[in-house]
């Protein structure tokens, strides 16, 4: 994708707007974005620095909580919302290697990642992996896609990093975390990111502002009480709320604080 005018794009990519997913991508050392995305990738990282310590902790903290909920606690359904291109240590990648009849569904509504992920996300023979194409704004139509695939009458893990940001108003996004944590059975997990203006994260202002004007979809930060809420009536698994770099780092990793919620709760 990094000279598309030789590569075929999708009828509804905006190769002239740049994208979360592909940003993304380019922050992660990826090559699957434009030269739209990486000027802003390149703008926002001049503003804020440690953008891109930001998406390799995140990153790195989806490895570790599959692994966990995998390998210590059983879980082998993960529904992961907002999946974003795939890259490296993909859920079904790390769910499956730690367990490898784990079955999982990846939902996002970009066409590029759409595109990429149907060609890319394999599954174990053991397993299951499917994608669906469908919008975080609307649970309704996720919960209607993920049977077969998944069982809902067996605990599946929830996974939302670094999405539920693009629901500006918080009153909606905490309706879509209740209505899809409503419809999982007891045991069923939920992880979130979210990045926020606290732990360090207050030069990250700017870069927002500069973001909603020149890229899309368009983002929000929130504070430790606003992300705490979107776990109302689930336990939280040790150690609670922390910067996602912090949450059960590798011992001996360095841990450095990103401005980055990470959480891990159950629903009781």
């Amino acid at each position: 994708m990094s000279d598309p005018s030789t590569e075929s794009v999708p009828a509804r990519v905006r190769s002239d707007v740049a994208h979360n997913a592909r940003v993304w991508n380019y922050w992660l050392g990826g090559k699957d974005n434009y030269p739209v995305d990486r000027a802003v990738g390149d703008q926002v990282t001049g503003m804020y620095p440690s953008i891109g310590e930001v998406a390799r902790a995140d990153r790195a903290f989806l490895g570790r909580v599959v692994r966990h909920l995998a390998g210590d606690l059983g879980i082998t359904q993960f529904l992961d919302i907002g999946t974003g291109l795939p890259t490296f240590n993909n859920t079904h990648e790390i769910a499956q290697h730690t367990v490898p009849h784990s079955r999982i569904v990846y939902v996002d509504n970009d066409p590029i990642v759409l595109a990429h992920a149907r060609a890319l996300l394999t599954s174990s023979p053991e397993g299951a992996t499917e994608y669906i194409d469908a919008d975080a704004h609307h649970p309704e139509q996720i919960l209607r896609s993920v049977e077969p695939t998944l069982n809902l009458r067996q605990p599946v893990a929830v996974m939302m990093l670094g999405i539920l940001n693009f629901v500006l108003d918080t009153g909606e996004a905490r309706s879509v975390v209740s209505r899809l944590m409503d419809a999982m059975p007891s045991g069923s997990y939920l992880v979130l990111t979210h990045p926020t203006l606290e732990l360090g994260g207050e030069g990250n202002e700017e870069a927002m502002r500069f973001w909603n004007e020149h890229a899309t979809p368009p983002i929000t930060a929130r504070s430790r009480t606003e992300f705490a809420a979107f776990m109302d009536g689930l336990e939280l698994l040790d150690p609670g709320i922390v910067s996602c770099a912090q949450w059960r780092p590798e011992p001996g990793a360095p841990a450095a604080e990103v401005a980055q919620f990470g959480a891990v709760a159950r629903k009781p």
